[in-house]
């Protein structure tokens, strides 16, 4: 088996793998003070609630952009399953960079657009909806041409809630109309359609500067993918577990000799 984890600044998606079949996932909040002991219990829980054997993981990957908890997480990897993980980098992908300043890309940004390029085969803007909305471009041949970081669905909701006194926090979840009749009303219709509309606003902009002949593909993921993308008329597609299938995607490539 493959244990795949994405890192994100919110929230830590867990990936079982058997070949190329996710067998289970999971999401857990990021907590950077987590010790590797306490990430080793976590992860043995979470395979033994799944009736899985955390001992079959034969190999594992990690993709992160939050450096104070990879340490301790892989640290964590390595004392339940005896594998020590590939931690994903520019260098381990094949895909090319094309933007100015490569160093900075976000590793989940490289996966998830590894992902769409190899799954899809074709042009493709990947919509991901964590902590950032981030919409990436990538060509069919491997091209990442870079893209657009905007603050995120729940990020916009803690900053709202923070700055303006008279406000509570609100479930996400689906408005039912655009003007609302009590408050949590318009403060889920500004977050959800105007998340919608932003992005549909970014990707026709996006598609006005793509520098081929092909129209992209528009492509979600995220935890709030399904949510947003119903009110979007550019989102095509949502694959919630895009970033851990893009990191099996990493790993058969290492295994095949990539990168190496």
């Amino acid at each position: 088996m493959l244990l795949a984890i994405d890192i994100g600044n919110s929230e830590i998606t867990v990936g079982c793998f058997a070949g190329q079949e996710l067998e289970r996932s999971w999401r857990i909040m990021t907590h950077p003070d987590r010790s590797a002991d306490e990430w080793a219990v976590l992860l043995r829980a979470l395979f033994a609630q799944a009736g899985l054997d955390i001992t079959e993981v034969a190999r594992s990957i990690v993709a992160s952009v939050v450096p104070m908890t990879t340490e301790s997480l892989t640290d964590g990897v390595v004392d339940a399953t005896g594998t020590v993980p590939t931690v994903v980098g520019a260098a381990t992908l094949p895909i090319h960079l094309d933007v100015d300043e490569p160093q900075t890309v976000g590793a989940d940004r490289m996966i998830n657009t590894l992902a769409a390029s190899r799954l899809f085969g074709v042009d493709t803007i990947v919509v991901d909806f964590g902590t950032a909305t981030t919409l990436d471009c990538i060509t069919k041949d491997g091209r990442f041409l870079g893209g657009i970081i905007a603050p995120g669905v729940r990020t916009a909701s803690e900053n709202l809630v923070k700055r303006a006194a008279k406000l509570s926090a609100t479930d996400l979840t689906p408005p039912e109309r655009a003007i609302g009749r009590r408050t949590e009303d318009c403060i889920r219709a500004g977050l959800v359609f105007g998340t919608a509309d932003a992005v549909d606003g970014m990707v026709r902009r996006i598609k006005a500067e793509w520098p081929t002949r092909d129209v992209p593909r528009v492509i979600a993921t995220g935890g709030l993918a399904a949510l947003v993308a119903k009110f979007s008329t550019e989102i095509e597609e949502v694959h919630p577990d895009l970033t851990l299938q893009g990191l099996r995607l990493a790993d058969e490539w290492l295994g095949q000799g990539g990168g190496r």
